[in-house]
């Protein structure tokens, strides 16, 4: 979407404005992370360093949009910029769901090797409870031919029934154990898919982890290359206004100078014209009382006639 001359210029205004303030908050930040020495104080510092990281990232943002709104009068810098961010925490929320996900197959898992420990706890149990009645079995027997002579019959009923009782005994075991080796057999079976599958998982997001290393190097190489730019041309933009400045305090000191020749000037009229207002009316005075060069003729007769009558006078 573009926009016209008049909204890109105020627009980047406005940002150079949010870039300005952007600058102020990350120094003040700065400061506040150099000042927090204690160990107590780390989470406030990493949310602080946070904090920074943010405010350089949109400044840059800033900056990005602020060139694109003067070269190209448009924001589709600010467009990518959001997609980017919504990818990135779709990207986010997927590694999340995988990580819950591999977390609760790995406590189905480690609650499966549990059932398994206790029911191979259970099966030593069994075959040690066998054992015992095995014991037994030959103690008896042995008690049986010590009395074989004495109660030869009723030792030999007791026997039979032991025998039965004992081979029961034994069958039901068997059973147990063979179900019980069944069992293990499965639940061996179940954890080598499931540790196969996990080890599927793992890879994986191994391979996504370097794939987004990889896309991470790129957009800083990118990134890297567009602030050189951005320092090449405030070099130039530096030099030119350097140069500009040079020439407007030539012009003002060109102007400076006229004016003072200018005012110079008009002093020196303003004297002329009062040296010859003041030369009128002296002329006009002394045209007026008849002086000097502008005596009327008979005021001279009459002068003269007067200086005669004093002299005879004197006579």
């Amino acid at each position: 979407m573009s926009l016209s001359r008049i909204q890109s210029l105020r627009l980047a205004a406005v940002l150079e404005d949010c870039s300005d303030q952007l600058d102020i908050l990350g120094h003040t930040l700065t400061v506040q992370i150099r000042r927090e020495q204690d160990t107590a104080a780390a989470q406030e510092k990493a949310r602080l360093t946070k904090l920074r990281r943010d405010c350089q990232y949109i400044s840059q943002q800033i900056f990005k949009l602020h060139l694109e709104l003067e070269e190209k009068q448009s924001f589709h810098s600010l467009q990518q910029v959001v997609e980017e961010e919504e990818q990135k925490k779709m990207a986010e929320n997927m590694k999340r769901e995988a990580k819950r996900e591999l977390e609760q197959r790995k406590q189905t898992v480690q609650r499966q090797q549990e059932e398994f420990q206790q029911k191979t706890e259970k099966l030593a149990d069994m075959y040690m409870l066998a054992k015992d009645l095995k014991f037994q079995l030959n103690e008896q027997s042995s008690k049986i031919a010590n009395k074989k002579k004495i109660v030869e019959k009723n030792i030999e009923l007791q026997l039979q029934q032991t025998q039965k009782e004992t081979s029961q005994t034994e069958k039901l075991l068997e059973d147990q154990l063979e179900l019980m080796q069944k069992q293990l057999k499965e639940e061996t079976r179940i954890h080598e898919k499931s540790k196969a599958f996990l080890q599927n998982q793992h890879e994986e997001l191994q391979q996504q982890l370097q794939q987004w290393q990889q896309r991470t190097k790129q957009m800083l190489q990118e990134m890297e290359q567009q602030l050189n730019s951005v320092r090449c041309k405030r070099t130039v933009n530096l030099d030119r206004l350097t140069e500009m400045r040079r020439k407007f305090r030539e012009m003002e000191q060109v102007v400076m100078e006229d004016r003072a020749e200018q005012e110079k000037l008009r002093q020196q009229q303003a004297e002329a014209r009062a040296a010859t207002k003041l030369q009128a009316w002296w002329r006009g005075c002394m045209v007026r009382r008849g002086l000097g060069s502008f005596k009327k003729p008979e005021d001279v007769k009459k002068g003269k006639k007067k200086k005669e009558g004093k002299k005879k006078k004197k006579k």
